[in-house]
């Protein structure tokens, strides 16, 4: 069997280098050949812990940060083949997409449908150790995982749903760490969706002529011409609901010295944002990873006050 180099993979990634051949069709479907978005949807979640963590005064619970990585990088991957069975007719009109294992033949619907069975099965058993409150909230997710696919068929906004999606851990985390739910994971949670929103209006720029031919809507096709500017505007959102986070979860002044290098590294997107530049458009998207990192490392050091 061969396998193709994806383009939005990097061409060094561990999956073409060091994975069986057998096996690298299994991993590109669950995308473990790209890993910003396990990262982009872990983090929300270990967010929260750090949240939870820092409104108590001590570190954040790395056991149930570990459970959090496992879970979201099987999740994540029960998500993409979902959505890949789901787009697979699409995917084949799509330049970026078209060598994904399903689009290509590699992989039958079947044998997908199994594969997401056996990562939620495991993220299952992850999730009932997480309390009934994580449990609730971990089931309903699913919904958002559900609707994800047929968004981009429906309204020209999927990139807000996906950040509704991604960032639901947020809300699961603190839940996780807490057995509750208080304003501070509510802030940081809407304060998510506005970071999805715009760090993927900025990878839809990649397939703005593909989306527009197979007849796909996204944010960047939306916005056109002004698809900076409204990133621009995601991310003024973002810090400013970040900001009332931390307000409301009575953080340290040194939250806020890391919220200052976020909004930072955030605003520095959409100033370097070209359309006509999709390589570029795909480092910032990826630069996120870092930018998710500095928001943490900024929960977890709330937790000192000035003295």
């Amino acid at each position: 069997m061969t396998t193709a180099h994806l383009p939005d993979a990097a061409p060094s990634n561990w999956v073409d280098r060091l994975a069986p051949v057998s096996l690298r069709p299994w991993l590109k479907l669950g995308r473990f050949d790209r890993p910003a978005g396990i990262w982009l949807l872990l983090l929300p979640g270990w967010q929260a812990i750090a949240l939870a963590g820092a409104m108590a005064g001590h570190w954040p619970d790395l056991w149930l940060m570990a459970k959090f990585l496992v879970g979201s990088a099987l999740m994540r991957a029960a998500g993409c083949a979902f959505n890949d069975i789901v787009d697979r007719d699409i995917d084949a009109k799509v330049a970026r997409t078209a060598a994904r294992p399903l689009a290509s033949g590699q992989i039958s619907v079947r044998q997908a449908l199994g594969f997401i069975a056996v990562c939620c099965l495991i993220s299952l058993g992850i999730l009932i150790s997480m309390g009934p409150l994580a449990i609730a909230l971990g089931a309903f997710s699913l919904v958002l995982v559900a609707a994800y696919p047929f968004m981009k068929r429906i309204t020209w906004w999927p990139q807000a749903w996906l950040g509704l999606t991604f960032n639901w851990g947020a809300l699961l985390g603190y839940a996780a760490a807490t057995h509750s739910l208080g304003a501070p994971a509510v802030l940081l949670y809407a304060a998510g969706i506005f970071w999805t929103l715009g760090y993927d209006t900025i990878y839809a720029v990649q397939d703005l002529e593909d989306d527009a031919l197979a007849g796909v809507k996204s944010s960047a096709r939306r916005l056109g011409e002004a698809a900076a500017r409204g990133v621009l505007v995601f991310y003024a959102l973002t810090l400013a609901l970040t900001l009332a986070c931390g307000v409301a979860g009575h953080l340290g002044p040194l939250f806020y010295v890391a919220l200052l290098l976020y909004a930072i590294h955030l605003i520095r997107q959409p100033l370097r944002l070209k359309l006509d530049d999709p390589m570029g458009a795909l480092a910032l998207f990826k630069s996120n990873r870092t930018a998710g990192l500095i928001l943490m490392a900024g929960l977890i050091a709330g937790q000192w006050p000035l003295h």
